[in-house]
């Protein structure tokens, strides 16, 4: 039986830090090639820092004089991320900053072995790995609390920022909270941490505190919030100086931020510039879709899934499940019954859950998951239609 009394902490980071410009950028060079061709292969990786963007990686679309003509594009697609965002720093400037693009054509050879043959194969994964998928009770969001809550504070605060409610803040922002839990559930919030990018140096700690304070009030439940919680906002006083000006960024280097906040195990493969192909990130999107099904479904209050690939591969060589005791179903019996229900090869997922879509600009900040469904087919593996299928089954 797993720890029921405990302090669970979790951070996250807004769209305006360092990392996060970079997730962006690459999410926004992904979305540009799939626009064009649904079918296209995009690995692009983003580095940030003063006065600089440096993209690479590869690219491929079926007509390579179109793939010249994209290229030409990629610098105002990172500027126009840059602006809205809100970067317009005398050292990191949307219009200003130099963007450097060496993106290049895919490997044959990766291409080879993911590419369908006819009849003779069908696609397989893009690369060897393991990926989790996780969902818990404890949110209606089945997401773990720490996690979840941390995202929706800096979500609110970029809000009022862009706004203009709140002119001094400035798009630099972490998170950080500690929950204390009883019996398996949240009940107190032991420390809030924030620190945030602002305008002026003559802005104290306890100035932002009064600006930010509000707005983190009316994120959390009232009833965490008590005389014990300890905040720590902007501890080490003046963050003026904020971003790639301040601190390198670069594409992927915020995977905890992007899962479970450590609540759950992560394969370790980032998920911002891959095209869905890359099982890194469309199998971690079905294995989080399963998970939250089985919880959503009744199954298991609490669900970590495990699937692995191998490069070139289409069949998952694994399907593991955890329920930490909370399933009456055997977890083995789960395991049966998910092929049954889902088609887990990489093509298999990306037609389940319409991955072939530039929707991924809008994952890069404030996590992959936890988030609703959108119209257009964004967050689809946040839906909870395999319910009937699962318990039809089982």
């Amino acid at each position: 039986m797993s720890r029921q009394n405990y302090t669970f902490t979790s951070e996250s980071v807004s769209e305006g830090h360092p990392d996060k410009v970079c997730d962006r950028i690459s999410d926004a060079v992904l979305d540009a090639f799939l626009t064009e061709e649904p079918q296209a292969r995009v690995a692009c990786e983003t580095f940030a820092t003063s006065s600089m963007v440096v993209i690479g990686g590869e690219v491929g679309l079926s007509d390579q004089e179109r793939l010249k003509d994209y290229m030409g594009r990629i610098s105002q697609i990172a500027r126009d991320c840059i602006k809205d965002i809100g970067y317009e720093q005398d050292k990191f400037h949307w219009n200003t900053c130099h963007v450097l693009n060496f993106l290049h054509e895919q490997s044959a050879h990766i291409a080879k072995g993911v590419n369908a043959d006819g009849n003779k194969k069908d696609e397989g994964a893009g690369d060897q790995g393991i990926m989790f998928g996780y969902a818990v009770d404890e949110t209606p969001e089945l997401m773990p609390a720490p996690i979840q809550y941390s995202h929706a504070i800096l979500r609110r605060l970029a809000e009022v920022r862009k706004s203009g409610a709140e002119p001094t803040l400035r798009p630099d922002a972490k998170s950080q909270l500690s929950l204390r839990y009883e019996n398996g559930k949240p009940v107190e919030v032991t420390s809030v941490v924030l620190s945030t990018q602002h305008e002026s140096e003559d802005q104290t700690s306890d100035d932002i505190r009064a600006i930010v304070e509000p707005y983190i009030r009316e994120v959390l439940p009232t009833e965490w919030l008590t005389d014990k919680t300890e905040w720590w906002v902007n501890p080490t006083g003046t963050f003026v100086i904020g971003g790639p000006d301040g601190d390198a960024g670069l594409t992927g280097r915020k995977i905890i931020v992007d899962t479970y906040g450590g609540a759950a195990p992560h394969g370790g493969g980032a998920f911002s510039g891959k095209d869905p192909t890359k099982v890194d990130r469309s199998a971690a999107y079905a294995a989080r879709y399963l998970a939250k099904n089985i919880v959503a479904a009744g199954l298991a209050k609490r669900c970590t899934l495990q699937l692995s690939y191998a490069i070139g591969v289409s069949k998952p060589l694994s399907i593991y499940i955890d329920t930490y005791g909370t399933s009456e179903v055997p977890p083995e019996v789960i395991e049966a019954a998910i092929p049954k229900v889902m088609d887990l090869s990489p093509r298999g997922i990306r037609e389940h859950l319409g991955l072939n879509r530039p929707i991924y600009q809008r994952t890069a900040a404030y996590g992959h998951f936890g988030r609703t469904p959108d119209a257009d087919g964004g967050f689809s593996w946040e839906k909870t239609d395999l319910v009937e299928a699962l318990k039809s089954e089982l």
